[in-house]
């Protein structure tokens, strides 16, 4: 690989709020977004691991460059899981996200337990064949009441274990966020084995 290669990754995704984070969580490394002609396969995996290794494998492949991709959702411990991989779509195909995180708060209302984790998995694909998914978590409680303008999904609801005052996700500064977050740390996973690698 060149040197330019090297220091370029593809990120497999077209929402501008993920390319600022991958940016700022990726020092060192230029994150460049997918171009629009680029065709990214359908979430229909089980886990988020196979579905960000689709869309890595489908931006690395027509990109021929190294390609990053992530799949990340939220799962309740009292919903077994749920929403999981749905997480973008739990309250329909079309849904926004206040009306997932509305449905999610609802649906946990009856329930004494809160407790949620946000999971991540972050793949990592080379045309030559080369793959590695690095997963992070961020554990939390669900609170009825919203708080907070940052962030975005189901943020306003989750207050993270990582910090004792009670703030949720949304009302964290940026750095506070991906100190704890869970594609904060997958993100760090991923760049610590890039740097490792000497290329």
């Amino acid at each position: 690989m060149s040197d330019r290669s090297v220091r370029e990754l593809v990120l497999a995704t077209r929402n501008d709020h993920k390319l600022r984070e991958f940016a700022g969580m990726l020092p060192g490394w230029h994150v460049r977004p997918l171009p629009g002609h680029v065709e990214l396969p359908p979430e229909t995996g089980a886990t988020f691991e196979e579905n960000a290794l689709g869309k890595a494998r489908a931006a690395a492949n027509t990109m021929n460059a190294p390609a990053i991709a992530d799949d990340s959702g939220i799962s309740a411990f009292a919903l077994g899981g749920a929403p999981g991989v749905r997480s973008a779509r739990y309250a329909g195909e079309e849904a926004s996200d206040e009306e997932n995180l509305a449905k999610l708060v609802d649906e946990l209302a009856g329930h004494d337990d809160k407790r949620v984790e946000y999971v991540c998995a972050i793949a990592y694909v080379e045309p030559s064949g080369t793959e590695r998914v690095f997963t992070g978590r961020c554990g939390g409680q669900i609170t009825g009441e919203l708080r907070g303008e940052g962030g975005f999904g189901y943020d306003p609801a989750v207050v993270p274990d990582d910090y004792a005052d009670h703030r949720t996700m949304a009302e964290l500064s940026q750095a506070e966020k991906d100190a704890i977050s869970h594609r904060g740390r997958a993100a760090r996973e991923l760049l610590a084995w890039l740097e490792s690698r000497g290329d």
